[in-house]
């Protein structure tokens, strides 16, 4: 019986000795979990800190990173194409890269160009001529010859063109490859479908939109027809696969901002369009005021026009690519330019500068120390390209 007894005794005391080892085991681990977590929140809160702050910083000057020089002639304009700059004037134009390396060069005599840009692809025509010449920001593309006088023209991101030609009675509507080949034509009359006031071209190239001008019992009205070239066109007649009439409306400008979404500003009305295959009206906002200026890319559309407020001289509206408006902002600079980019837009002329994020909170507000023509993003939070007469400088914000 003692033995019994004194086997019991020391199987308590190991398994009082082994609960004891577990506990202490359980403390470490729950003290190493702690300090983990306190690790965790410790980094976590730092990088709220940071990310608040960086949201409430407010840049104040720039520094010049790099620069190279540049020559520019008279009269010859600067505009952006991709990450690019192209220039251009009535004697030819060429594009240029960040670092002032020319990548291609374009000569000709055109005395009234008339100008199509999607993304990083420019046709340059002769308005009332019968030439077009494609170029992308790498290479040129091609060139077209017309049979009739060039009166519009839009260009895809993929280097098909389509111009609008005068011919007696009628204007026509040619879609070509970079190469010149005719690939769709088409008629139109004024006293019929209307004249094709505003065209463009969707990137890949595979839709086009045309806003016909018409005037029907005394009264103007406009007719946006989207035209597909792909399979889903070949089972509609004349490739229509939509369009939208506009009664006491003359709408002078029709863009695509990728290849499902389109957008067509007038008189007091902004329409987007969205669908890859048949374009339908996702979103019609009708204003009073008299739109100043039209802003976009791929991502948002801003509208700009006089403010109400006598505080500011302007208000940008914008609205974005799934057919929301995003907001409204003031700012009070003579604006030449406007570009935006993921999260803030850019409002500049030649001397000063205005930084404003979707959320309202201005990033900065001053004045360049040479005259700009050009503002483009470069890769880098806040850091831009600044195209003057005699240098490409990059600068980061500070």
């Amino acid at each position: 019986m003692a033995d019994i007894r004194s086997y019991i005794r020391e199987k308590k005391k190991r398994e009082e000795k082994q609960a004891g080892y577990k506990e202490k085991i359980m403390r470490h681990k729950l003290a190493a979990l702690y300090r983990i977590l306190l690790v965790v929140v410790c980094v976590a809160a730092v990088a709220v800190l940071i990310v608040v702050q960086y949201k409430r910083h407010v840049y104040t000057g720039y520094d010049i990173v790099s620069t190279v020089t540049r020559e520019s002639a008279d009269g010859a304009v600067d505009i952006r194409l991709g990450n690019s700059i192209l220039t251009y004037s009535k004697d030819g134009a060429h594009c240029t890269n960040a670092k002032g390396e020319t990548t291609w060069n374009q000569t000709y005599q055109i005395q009234d160009i008339k100008l199509a840009v999607s993304g990083n692809t420019v046709a340059i025509g002769d308005y009332n001529g019968r030439n077009i010449y494609i170029q992308d920001d790498q290479q040129q593309l091609g060139s077209i010859d017309t049979s009739m006088p060039i009166r519009d023209l839009a260009v895809s991101a993929s280097g098909r063109v389509t111009a609008v030609l005068a011919d007696t009675k009628v204007a026509w509507v040619n879609t070509y490859n970079a190469g010149g080949e005719l690939l769709y034509h088409g008629q139109a009359h004024m006293d019929g479908a209307g004249y094709p006031g505003a065209i463009a071209l969707s990137p890949d190239g595979k839709l086009l939109c045309v806003a016909y001008v018409y005037v029907d019992a005394g009264a103007l009205k406009t007719n946006v027809a989207f035209y597909n070239f792909g399979d889903v066109g070949e089972n509609y007649l004349d490739y229509i696969v939509s369009s939208w009439s506009y009664s006491d409306q003359l709408i002078p400008m029709v863009r695509f901002m990728d290849d499902n979404t389109a957008f067509a500003v007038g008189d007091g009305r902004l329409i987007i369009f969205s669908g890859s295959q048949k374009p339908e009206p996702a979103l019609e906002q009708l204003f009073d005021e008299e739109v100043q200026s039209v802003f976009y890319n791929k991502e948002y559309i801003g509208l700009v026009f006089r403010s109400e407020d006598a505080e500011y001289l302007y208000r940008l509206d914008v609205y974005n690519a799934a057919a929301k408006k995003v907001g409204s902002y003031y700012f009070n600079i003579e604006y030449t330019d406007l570009l935006f980019e993921e999260k803030d837009f850019v409002v500049y002329n030649e001397t000063e500068c205005e930084i404003m994020t979707f959320g309202g909170t201005e990033k900065f507000n001053g004045t360049f120390s040479k005259t700009v023509k050009l503002m483009l993003p470069a890769s880098g939070a806040y850091r831009y390209i600044l195209v003057t007469d005699d240098s490409i400088d990059t600068i980061q914000l500070k």
